[in-house]
């Protein structure tokens, strides 16, 4: 059973998330809006993972379900955003189990309860 709710606006294929705990919106609806992912996400208790700021903002002002990873890695290269998520995934998923909002940055990571 899915953990992680991939958002549309990141790669559906990656390393690190080629396991059953990870559905990419894709797989459900690609053109669901944001409320939309986001009550799937709540009735299904997975976090999204996404680049979209609007979830970063809801999850603030809520509770978990959903919880949020929201990367800002900017404009780079695919495979240099390949490298990055690789190199802090294990750190993400572990700050994941008790913080409502992790904000992945390429040089940081922030948690927020």
């Amino acid at each position: 059973m899915p953990k992680f709710l991939i958002d549309v606006n990141l790669p559906r294929y990656l390393a690190v998330w080629d396991t059953m705990d990870y559905i990419h919106q894709a797989d459900i609806n690609d053109e669901w809006k944001d409320s939309k992912i986001w009550e799937y996400a709540k009735a299904n208790n997975l976090t999204i993972i996404t680049k979209d700021s609007d979830f970063a903002d809801l999850i603030l002002f809520r509770e978990p379900p959903p919880k949020v990873i929201h990367i800002r890695f900017g404009n780079m290269k695919m495979r240099d955003f390949f490298t990055a998520i690789q190199l802090h995934w294990e750190d993400v998923l572990l700050l994941n189990q008790n913080h409502k909002l992790i904000t992945l940055f390429k040089d940081r990571i922030e948690a927020i309860n």
